[in-house]
């Protein structure tokens, strides 16, 4: 995939399946350490165990991370709410693995200038 591609798309960092019940972590980020992609696994696990459906954690195409969430269209047990006030902790919880995986993402793979980031902050 090509840098013009990667800019019109999202990019899908990791995520959990309640129906088949496994975990997904993109192999291109395996340079990211390994106690966060156990994080990772930890927090989409744990979501889906709670909340049922199919969580995905994305870079959208500025590289600001995104939560997703489906659910089968005969997925009683899926909770809407519970969902929404999952997604909502994690990212108080965690703001700080958030913003440094932003960082991760925008100078390692869309191969922004470091300095110029860390002035914006």
């Amino acid at each position: 995939m090509d840098m013009s591609e990667m800019k019109n798309e999202k990019v899908v960092l990791c995520g959990a399946n309640a129906y088949e019940q496994k975990y997904y972590f993109n192999e291109q980020f395996k340079g990211i350490p390994k106690s966060i992609q156990d994080e990772l696994h930890i927090i989409s696990v744990l979501f889906t165990e709670e909340v049922g459906g199919i969580f995905t954690i994305v870079f959208e195409e500025d590289g600001t991370l995104a939560f997703e969430t489906t659910a089968a269209e005969d997925d009683y047990y899926y909770d809407e709410i519970s969902s929404g006030l999952m997604v909502g902790e994690i990212k108080r919880h965690k703001q700080e693995l958030l913003e440094s995986l932003s960082l991760y993402y925008r100078v390692f793979i869309l191969h922004e200038d470091l300095s110029v980031l860390l002035e914006e902050e």
